[in-house]
């Protein structure tokens, strides 16, 4: 049976003192209550029976002395172990008004856990003995009571004695049982009735007959003494024995007898009491039967519980093992944990980490409801208040501030837990500063390395056409002059020049758009016929498949130039007769432009490079034009993406749907 869970009242007004003696005293026997002060403990006292009290001696108010005294001097309490608890070393005449007021023990702090246990224990065993031996002492009694009511109803019985007497004969004569009186000889005298009904006899049928008819007799020879299933009378009086009846169908039948010897005027006369017991035999044969199969059940209920409790050993194993671990990750950990309440936002603990990163002690920090670090969300994330300790939060980029006011960057991760039946928060702060501080130096670097690829491929590109002109310049200063042939070629240069420049200059993000709201599907209707114009020159064809798209905030001429590069691009990717498609549908809330011809592709190792400035697959071109579609779709705030195979390449212009435009 499971034992009944004990009470034990601690009483401190120091909160991490409770925590402590909790942390030292968890058991699934004991309730332990706790009281921040003496009139609190009193409270409890008038309300529950504890099998000890753990109590502080300096507290404002009542101290540890006085609300001793007011439980000692209450009948019903002054019998509970006291044992006064204190973090000072006091002399002897103190402690001796310790135990003046009924103290038991007297603990200084700091006191050795399982000393504490130990005696704990001791005082709840006793306390245990104590209910035991009052609830004994109960039973007592209630024993006595029922004697003396006993002894009552024996007088009455007493003086019902002689009426029981007189009713002898008629109780005999109407009685279930056959009573059967015989002489020394065993020859019959006299049967009841319900001699008929249990041996078939009438009292007639058995004049002169002997005893022994009417049992089973052994097979040994009959001899001058009366016997009865083989039993001589003297072994079967004055007890109850079982022996085997024969009805007059012959038909047997267990029975219970009893046997009384009766003297009248120097003549011995036997009664003979005799009861059918065939359904009690039956019964009880049943009832060993089930007493077998609960037997059988309880032991099978008994191996389950020991396997239970072996399954709960290696639980409490596991668990152990569990928190250790998470005590050693929690330490160790270079991340910054802390573990807070999710009733009042306290911090619980917190790890090393924590401390070095933040430059606040632990004892800055613990049982604290401030946020010290000032963490706030980036990016428009909601304010760490608003987060529920229900809802968990992965790598949430924050900014937090140090002791010392620096600001440093870190992802914080949230989980809720509970530990010892209080739900807690655990917030990881991963501190990225280091790691922002690389990548931004990175990312100027990688700036500055395209600047300078970008100015050394403007540089190739114009020295070319430059170079040419200078030629034909110097010639007409020694030949004089030019043929048109060669005044055309210079202008043909110099265009070449212009059109880089013009292009470079598109890739500049500031430059002024003019976005209207406008339809997408309008725009390349508009510049269709000269795609289609420059597909027939080349024996191609193209295809717009057009569906009913939302309004849009463009810049026509911008997305006119995007359109017609990737178009030109389709084209001169294709060989003759091949088609090139292009489509603008609605997909997840945004709107895409797809441009789909049926070349021979681009090698994946290609595609990461595609958009990069003067990166191109043709012969005589700049690699600015897909550039340019990039630059044109950012300040579209439009992504552009790439799918290629060997049976041709689809670029796909994906415009997100701003408010105005949806409604």
């Amino acid at each position: 049976m499971t034992k009944q869970k004990v009470n034990i009242l601690m009483v401190d007004d120091h909160p991490e003192n409770i925590l402590a003696l909790e942390a030292v005293l968890a058991s699934e026997e004991y309730n332990l209550i706790s009281a921040d002060s003496g009139e609190q403990a009193l409270r409890y006292v008038l309300q529950e029976d504890f099998a000890v009290i753990l109590l502080d001696v300096q507290m404002p108010g009542l101290n540890g002395f006085e609300t001793a005294k007011l439980i000692k001097a209450r009948e019903k309490s002054r019998h509970i172990p006291i044992v006064f608890i204190t973090a000072i070393n006091h002399p002897p005449d103190y402690i001796s008004e310790g135990y003046s007021v009924g103290a038991i023990d007297y603990i200084v702090k700091p006191f050795q856990p399982n000393s504490l246990r130990s005696k704990v224990d001791q005082f709840v065993k006793l306390h245990r003995k104590y209910k035991e031996a009052k609830q004994d002492s109960q039973l007592l009694d209630t024993k006595t009571i029922e004697l003396e009511q006993t002894s009552a109803r024996l007088d009455s019985i007493k003086l019902d004695l002689r009426k029981t007497r007189a009713l002898a004969k008629l109780i005999a004569d109407i009685a279930l049982d056959t009573i059967i009186t015989f002489n020394s000889a065993g020859y019959i005298l006299t049967v009841n009735p319900a001699i008929e009904k249990m041996f078939g006899y009438k009292a007639a049928d058995l004049a002169g007959d002997r005893v022994e008819k009417l049992f089973l007799q052994s097979n040994q020879p009959r001899s001058s003494e009366v016997l009865i299933a083989g039993q001589s009378i003297s072994l079967l009086a004055d007890k109850i024995s079982e022996v085997i009846a024969v009805r007059k169908s012959g038909v047997t039948f267990p029975a219970d007898i009893q046997i009384r010897q009766a003297n009248f005027e120097n003549d011995c006369i036997y009664v003979c009491s005799i009861r059918d017991i065939s359904e009690r035999k039956l019964q009880y044969e049943n009832l060993e039967r089930l007493v077998e199969a609960r037997t059988l059940e309880l032991l099978s209920a008994n191996t389950k519980l020991q396997h239970e409790i072996e399954e709960r050993k290696i639980v409490a194993d596991n668990l152990r093992l569990s928190q250790e671990r998470f005590r050693k990750i929690f330490e160790s950990s270079p991340s910054l944990m802390a573990i807070a309440s999710c009733k009042d936002g306290r911090y619980i603990d917190v790890n090393e980490s924590w401390v070095a990163f933040t430059g606040y002690s632990r004892q800055e920090v613990l049982d604290q409801v401030e946020n010290k670090l000032n963490i706030t969300f980036v990016s428009g994330q909601p304010d760490l208040v608003d987060i529920s300790c229900n809802n968990s939060l992965r790598n949430a980029r924050i900014r937090y501030y140090t002791k010392a006011g620096q600001v440093r960057e870190a992802l914080l991760s949230l989980e809720s837990f509970e530990i010892s039946g209080e739900q807690c928060q655990l917030l990881v702060v991963t501190d990225i500063t280091e790691r922002v501080f690389l990548e931004n130096k990175m990312a100027r670097f990688d700036r500055m390395n395209l600047i300078g690829e970008m100015a050394a491929g403007i540089a190739h590109e114009i020295r070319n056409p430059m170079t040419t002109v200078r030629g034909f310049l110097q010639m007409t200063k020694q030949r004089g002059k030019l043929s048109p042939s060669h005044i055309d070629l210079m202008i043909e240069e110099l265009d070449r020049a212009n059109a880089i420049i013009t292009e470079y200059l598109s890739l500049a993000k500031d430059k002024p758009t003019d976005r209207r709201l406008q339809s997408l599907n309008q725009v390349v209707e508009n510049i269709l016929p000269l795609i289609q114009a420059e597909a027939i020159r080349s024996d191609k064809f193209v295809i717009f498949d057009s569906k009913p798209c939302p309004m849009l905030y463009l810049d026509e001429k911008e997305i006119r130039q995007l359109v017609l590069n990737l178009a030109l691009n389709g084209l001169e990717a294709m060989s003759t007769g091949g088609i090139l498609e292009i489509k603008t549908y609605i997909e997840n809330k945004t709107v895409i432009l797809a441009v789909q011809d049926q070349g021979i592709g681009m090698k994946p190792e290609l595609l990461d490079k595609v958009g990069t400035p003067f990166f191109t697959t043709k012969e005589q071109g700049t690699g600015l034009g897909v550039a340019v579609c990039y630059s044109v779709a950012a300040r579209h705030d439009a992504n552009i993406e790439y799918e290629s195979c060997e049976f041709g390449t689809t670029v796909f212009v994906r415009f997100r749907l701003s408010t105005d435009a949806d409604n």
